[in-house]
């Protein structure tokens, strides 16, 4: 497995999708990779594009795009065809396009109460997904085996001369005991050695925490498109953040940041399961949302009830809302005076507690933080759902065929195998 465990694939950040400028030192082959990789990552992020477009929005000559995109084509990574329809006269610009039947990688997720796996093509594509329920009180590391039991189901159906080139998995960072109590999980090398031992011939797995993974989904697919400074906040049975400055991931030592459930803001209030009191999770997350509804807060399936009922009219449904609005905006409006991003994003289950109390919420923004803080800021549901992590997790997959195509022979294992029995053969 590789290492650290939280990553920024190529295409992330500012300026991401340049070519590399002639600068002394750096040989023509070097520019010649990464402008292959340019050329890559466009299509990958946007989508069938004409050779003119490529031109003009990574700043090329024509003729330098054509050999380019022929280049991908020959290493099987795109498609050229002309264009459907003639926009003007004169010979069409030929339009470039992912394959996204050929070229994926494999995406895995563990939730707090769901395993899911997908083969998504490059181009961000979802071609198959597969999942399970996650047992109360699995260890990440004993849900390897049942995620590559899905892989293995999926690749049965996979056609031959196809390339896998890499894989990932997104793993939350709280999970439940047998008895119900919620408790933050742990994530070591030892995930790293199952990874290896399953997924043999899947070339250079990563892993991440879920939020981040997400986080960083929204911001190259989704919502936060476009925004380098945000804030991801992410709900299941706990809270966590990705956090993206300037473009890039802010991870932290072994990549232990974005634990903003952990953010004391009651000091009087209750005992969280990490051991200290008053966690923002205490004031926000599911458990808070069934507790104050009167409801079981072991009953996550209810959490969608009070949200309906709340919608309805009903009083102590829309109480509970607005109670937990009311600390989530707290909670914002400090990491918004710290961090200073332009966008916050609320996945998971805070996306449903964001759209039903967002006007309790913006009164804490409007009231709390800096002016210089607040001003500029975008608050947005996610748009991407339950796929966000395995979309996330797919960016991550890909990051080193985006960075070098012409790696891709090293980095992709073609469909030569004959052992059905193992994850990626096909």
């Amino acid at each position: 497995m590789e290492t650290p465990v939280r990553s920024r694939p190529a295409g992330v950040g500012r300026n991401a999708e340049s070519p590399l400028p002639s600068v002394p030192g750096v040989s023509q082959e070097e520019i010649r990779r990464q402008n292959l990789g340019a050329v890559l990552r466009y299509v990958h992020l946007h989508g069938p594009t004409s050779r003119a477009e490529l031109t003009s929005r990574l700043g090329l000559n024509r003729s330098t795009i054509g050999v380019l995109s022929a280049e991908l084509v020959a290493s099987g990574l795109v498609t050229e065809e002309a264009p459907t329809t003639a926009r003007r006269a004169g010979r069409p610009s030929l339009v470039v396009s992912p394959r996204s039947d050929r070229v994926y990688a494999h995406a895995l997720s563990i939730d707090a109460g769901r395993l899911r796996a997908a083969r998504v093509g490059l181009g961000g594509r979802i071609l198959d997904l597969r999942e399970v329920d996650r047992p109360a009180g699995m260890s990440a590391v004993d849900a390897v085996r049942p995620l590559a039991d899905l892989v293995r189901d999926m690749e049965r159906s996979v056609a031959a001369e196809t390339l896998l080139v890499g894989g990932a998995v997104a793993v939350t960072d709280t999970t439940r005991d047998p008895d119900g109590k919620i408790r933050i999980a742990s994530v070591d090398e030892t995930l790293g050695a199952a990874l290896d031992a399953e997924f043999t011939d899947c070339p250079g797995f990563v892993a991440g925490d879920l939020a981040d993974i997400a986080g960083l989904a929204e911001h190259v697919r989704g919502v936060a498109a476009g925004i380098d400074d945000l804030i991801y906040l992410h709900g299941d049975l706990g809270i966590s953040a990705g956090i993206i400055v300037g473009g890039r991931l802010v991870i932290g030592h072994r990549g232990h940041s974005g634990k903003v459930g952990h953010m004391v803001v009651n000091p009087n209030g209750l005992p969280c399961g990490c051991g200290s009191r008053g966690c923002w999770e205490t004031e926000i997350g599911e458990a808070a949302l069934l507790r104050h509804a009167g409801r079981d807060p072991g009953e996550r399936e209810a959490v969608a009830e009070v949200l309906r009922a709340a919608a309805d009219g009903d009083r102590t449904a829309r109480e509970a809302v607005e109670q937990v609005a009311d600390w989530l905006g707290f909670g914002v409006a400090n990491l918004v005076n710290v961090v200073n991003p332009d966008a916050v994003v609320f996945g998971g289950s805070l996306r449903d507690i964001f759209t039903a109390g967002a006007e309790t919420v913006r009164r804490r923004l409007d009231a709390m933080p800096l002016p210089l803080s607040r001003e500029h800021l975008r608050l947005r549901a996610a748009a991407l759902g339950r796929d966000a992590v395995l979309i996330g997790a797919a960016e991550l997959a890909f990051d080193k065929l985006l960075a070098d195509p012409l790696n891709v022979g090293v980095l992709g294992q073609a469909a030569t195998t004959d052992d059905p029995a193992r994850p990626g053969a096909r």
